[in-house]
């Protein structure tokens, strides 16, 4: 179903550097994920509505409530580094 070569191109689009045996492995690996998505294409799914999940699922959350703590202290004992009354994170952009 898939070949050798169309698993080195989607390696080489993917930026992917893949052994001789991983190409293999793949190779094969894919072919029978494909085999089996051609399985499902046989099933007749007429009548059935699309869905994302196959059971249906609600999310229990809470309502967002702003709450003040009034020990900064212990919150900022609790970051790996400080500075002061702040906490201390990496530099990630130049000056």
């Amino acid at each position: 179903m898939i070949d050798l070569e169309q698993v080195r191109k989607v390696a080489l689009l993917a930026r992917l550097e893949l052994t001789p045996d991983e190409e293999q492995q793949f190779t094969s690996q894919l072919s029978e994920i494909l085999e089996y998505f051609e399985q499902l294409n046989q099933l007749d799914t007429e009548g059935v509505e699309p869905t994302t999940r196959a059971v249906e699922l609600s999310n229990i959350t809470r309502p967002d409530a702003l709450e003040s703590f009034s020990d900064r202290d212990r919150i900022l004992d609790c970051a790996p580094e400080r500075e002061d009354d702040y906490f201390k994170v990496p530099k990630i952009l130049e000056e």
